[in-house]
């Protein structure tokens, strides 16, 4: 994949809270709050509650949001001329679309995926990331093309342009928006844009959002690559914040989703660092 190279800029770690969303990670998908399609059990509701009102609530998280689309920005404005037109792809769930009230629901009724989702999505009520909108604005301001790159399924085509369309978000095409096929890795679809384009930034809020080394890789393989592409952060990839589920979650448990909700429990315990 082709990249850009981009002029050095400062960026401030994305603050991750302690363990949440205990069931409603997926072994199918990584960047969607769903799980395998049979029901799971239902979720640490304190820690779902935590995340999600950090989430709707911490003005940390607000400040995260536009620091990483203002960080964008910066970047497309140094933005080098190649022979293939520029793109930028952009995952829609918590980096585009926030979803934080159908994790609200999910706490409040008890439930866990599927409960819900398929109506939430369908209502096509979701808004957007703060920043995300005044970015993809300036970016289509400069001819660079918008790839959605999500996992959710393709039954939500409809829904899911809808609702980019009713936050008036720009080339929300269904040529534009990249669902989830035969695999939830992502980079086959990463790949299928570079052929004909320059991939100027990849942003997302889960690791896999950005290289298929950390699709389902171990814990430790997931922290030692970040390691390895620390210079990548805030010049090819940016990463917004989401505490209320995702990978970084599942690789704890070694993406076993079947565990039960007291076994995914004590391993996040066991996990925890202690000074005793």
């Amino acid at each position: 994949m082709q990249l850009f190279k981009w002029v050095m800029s400062p960026l401030c770690t994305i603050l991750l809270l302690g363990s949440c969303l205990g069931c409603n990670t997926t072994a199918n998908s990584n960047d969607t709050p769903q799980s395998n399609s049979k029901a799971t059990p239902a979720v640490n509701q304190s820690d779902l509650m935590m995340a999600t009102l950090w989430q709707q609530k911490a003005g940390e998280a607000l400040a995260l949001q536009y620091q990483a689309y203002n960080l964008a920005k910066e970047r497309l404005t140094t933005l080098k001329k190649t022979t293939k037109k520029p793109a930028v792809i952009l995952d829609i769930d918590e980096t585009v679309l926030d979803n934080s009230p159908y994790q609200a629901y999910a706490i409040k009724k008890k439930a866990s995926y599927p409960t819900g989702w398929d109506e939430w999505v369908n209502q096509a009520k979701a808004k957007t990331i703060a920043g995300a909108k005044e970015f993809l604005d300036y970016a289509n301001q400069q001819k660079v093309d918008i790839y959605y790159l999500t996992n959710r399924s393709e039954q939500s085509r409809n829904a899911t342009l809808s609702n980019l369309k009713k936050e008036h978000l720009p080339q929300a095409e269904s040529s534009h928006l990249l669902l989830q096929g035969d695999t939830s890795d992502k980079q086959p679809r990463r790949d299928t844009v570079a052929k004909n384009h320059s991939i100027a930034l990849l942003i997302g809020d889960n690791l896999g959002d950005f290289s298929d080394i950390y699709y389902k890789a171990p814990l430790a393989k997931r922290n030692e690559q970040v390691a390895k592409d620390k210079a990548k952060y805030g010049k090819e990839f940016i990463i917004l914040p989401n505490p209320m589920y995702g990978d970084w979650e599942g690789a704890i448990y070694q993406y076993n989703y079947d565990l039960s909700t007291k076994e995914k429990e004590k391993t996040k315990i066991d996990a925890l660092e202690s000074f005793k």
